[in-house]
């Protein structure tokens, strides 16, 4: 089913819930990477799972692919370009963190993008009421 199929109500809702599931990603996100932080320098556990590539991976595709239809479905809408450019910055700056080693530079990539996923999906959000 194509997004012009659906009724504009439904439309708007279904988009409005996909820049809502970019923000909660985004925040699980950030999330990750602090609790990887807290628990490897505090208490010296759980590494093998919170630093394991797949999760960035997943997390990644899973960003990409939200932020590509709701920021997307967005930009045709309002013709807002600015949730576009930094959503895109952000994506940049996620897949980047996937190409340095695990630490300080990785956790500032991550971090970075994920805000600026988050807040191109808010300035979305926004732009459409």
């Amino acid at each position: 089913m194509t997004p012009d199929a659906l009724p504009p109500a439904s439309r708007s809702s279904l988009r409005r819930r996909l820049d809502t599931l970019g923000i909660a990603l985004a925040g699980l996100c950030a999330l990750h990477c602090l609790a990887t932080l807290l628990l490897i320098s505090a208490l010296g556990f759980g590494g093998h799972f919170l630093f394991d590539e797949n999760i960035h991976r997943i997390g990644l595709a899973l960003a990409f692919g939200v932020a590509a239809v709701a920021i997307g479905w967005g930009l045709l809408r309002h013709g807002r370009k600015r949730p576009f450019v930094l959503a895109f910055a952000g994506m940049l700056l996620m897949g980047g963190a996937l190409l340095v080693p695990h630490g300080t530079n990785e956790f500032l990539l991550t971090l970075v993008g994920v805000a600026l996923v988050g807040l191109g999906h808010l300035l979305n959000l926004r732009a459409a009421h």
